[in-house]
């Protein structure tokens, strides 16, 4: 495909299985963007204030987010937690609740109730495994448990590998990847095993991330040849690795009066979740990474939208398209309630981008 000369392309609609669409007015700023990057299906990240650990929490909140739209299919998660038994997930099963997501002990936003033992949930992970619910990972370590030289996600790995083998008919997601061994990880696992990969992931490194608020978030973007081995995963057309943004909307004024270092980790791509993966190829294939033969019409759908579905066991396509072309379009700074009183700063303002529609 000659992406960077091609003027119109036409997509299915686009699966995200990993977002942030927090609560209150926040929410209600946020979830009509899903549509607008090229989204009906959304995986929902419940590390919400309380984080959502019981079923009647996730209805609850499945329901405001049906109150907003029902243009979207929301695939919900419960947050792993003691209280997450095998018996809850026989509940969750039965009321139709996808994942349940696993977040280490204060690696995050929102994580202060997350894990510190995984053998502790190995007969929820059982349970899990028995009624077929997703184990989703936040695959970091802590800071003070990662050896010298060795990043956050790589000292978890070892624990991905030790998941699987001990539940191998469990359904595993690596949340958002940003390592060429995170990578090189999943395609060692079985079919049961696969990834998400952020749009943001594929064009930022380390070094943006340090200066930038609007580039901070966690994982932290790491070296050029990680984030070009991320590019490679995504136009190789294996079917583990699918969109995941990991969009997480914070108050433009909290990110804009952090010190250097101290804003709140998170990445906004939601309104322009499908543009920024076609621009983070365009780039890479500026940087010689991979080629415009590379990138086909066929792993283009397998990424935004086949292989995320086919993982999660839902309809491979929605029957809905999404129309790219090129208008001149540039994403703008910042999204705003019509009040004005929040406002959420996006990724790569100023960039020229597809426009999207709906056919």
């Amino acid at each position: 495909m000659q992406l960077k000369s091609i003027e119109r392309l036409e997509l299915p609609a686009a699966a995200d299985m990993h977002v942030h669409l927090r609560q209150g007015e926040l929410m209600d700023l946020v979830v009509p963007t899903i549509a607008q990057g090229g989204v009906d299906t959304v995986f929902v990240m419940p590390n919400l204030i309380p984080p959502l650990t019981t079923v009647e929490q996730v209805l609850e909140y499945r329901s405001k987010l049906l109150a907003i739209t029902q243009d979207v299919h929301f695939q919900m998660s419960l947050f792993l937690h003691p209280s997450v038994t095998p018996e809850v997930i026989a509940q969750a099963a039965e009321a139709g609740i996808t994942g349940v997501k696993m977040y280490p002990q204060g690696v995050t936003t929102n994580s202060d109730s997350g894990v510190s033992n995984l053998e502790s949930f190995y007969s929820t992970f059982a349970a899990m495994e028995k009624h077929g619910l997703v184990l989703n990972l936040h695959g970091e370590v802590l800071e003070s448990l990662a050896p010298a030289n060795t990043t956050l996600e790589e000292a978890f790995l070892p624990t991905l590998k030790t998941l699987h083998e001990r539940f191998p008919r469990l359904r595993i997601v690596l949340e958002h990847c940003t390592t060429a061994a995170a990578v090189e990880a999943v395609r060692a696992c079985g079919p049961t095993v696969g990834a998400t990969i952020t749009a943001h992931h594929l064009y930022l490194t380390s070094d943006d991330a340090c200066c930038d608020p609007f580039a901070f978030c966690k994982p932290i973007p790491k070296k050029p040849t990680d984030r070009d081995a991320l590019v490679k995963a995504i136009v190789s057309g294996d079917s583990k690795f699918f969109l995941g943004t990991d969009s997480a909307p914070h108050p433009l004024k909290s990110k804009t009066s952090a010190a250097q270092g101290k804003a709140p980790a998170g990445v906004f791509t939601q309104p322009f979740a499908v543009q920024l993966v076609l621009l983070a190829l365009e780039e890479a294939i500026e940087r010689g990474v991979i080629t415009e033969a590379d990138v086909a019409q066929e792993k283009l759908e397998g990424f935004l939208s086949r292989f995320g579905r086919q993982f999660y066991r839902l309809p491979e396509v929605s029957g809905k398209k999404i129309v790219l072309e090129r208008k001149g379009e540039k994403i703008p700074v910042s999204i705003q309630s019509k009040d004005g009183s929040v406002e959420v700063g996006i990724s790569k303002a100023g960039a020229e981008v597809f426009s999207l529609s709906w056919k």
